[in-house]
């Protein structure tokens, strides 16, 4: 807001990402509203779809989600018809996932709003400066 100071906070990395991730989630809102999409839930769709018979508890650990979170999600995906839980014989301790069909028709018709040129998140950086900021957040969650 124009007139509130914020001194120093205005340069803090932890605000303002917390700020860039309010825009971001504003816009995902603004643009997945008639899907019945949540913030977090393609990108389990998306890593789901990448490796079938997924363990549940390795999904939430790549994807920094917590355990009990993560079976919310899983189980309201399954409500919706977009992954199907299985429990190996071998392991009964252990569900694994995959996308049902649905799921994969859901992940093939929405890849390119969520990815490609025409992404729901649209900020004023350049292709250069979006490059760098990937690249720097890449770098601060220790990701390869």
């Amino acid at each position: 807001m124009a007139g509130i100071e914020m001194g120093e906070l205005g340069r803090s990395l932890g605000y303002l990402l917390r700020i860039g991730q309010l825009e971001a989630f504003e816009a995902f809102f603004a643009r997945f509203e008639d899907q019945d999409l949540r913030p977090g839930e393609f990108s389990v769709l998306w890593v789901i779809g990448l490796n079938p018979g997924l363990r549940q508890g390795d999904l939430a650990q790549a994807l920094r989600i917590k355990p009990a979170h993560m079976t919310k999600i899983i189980r309201r995906l399954e409500d919706l018809g977009r992954v199907a839980r299985s429990i190996p014989a071998e392991d009964r301790r252990s569900v694994h996932l995959h996308l049902t069909p649905g799921g994969q028709d859901f992940v093939a018709r929405h890849r390119a709003v969520f990815f490609g040129q025409d992404a729901y998140f649209t900020h004023t950086l350049t292709a250069d400066e979006e490059a760098d900021l990937v690249r720097l957040l890449r770098k601060i969650a220790g990701l390869p």
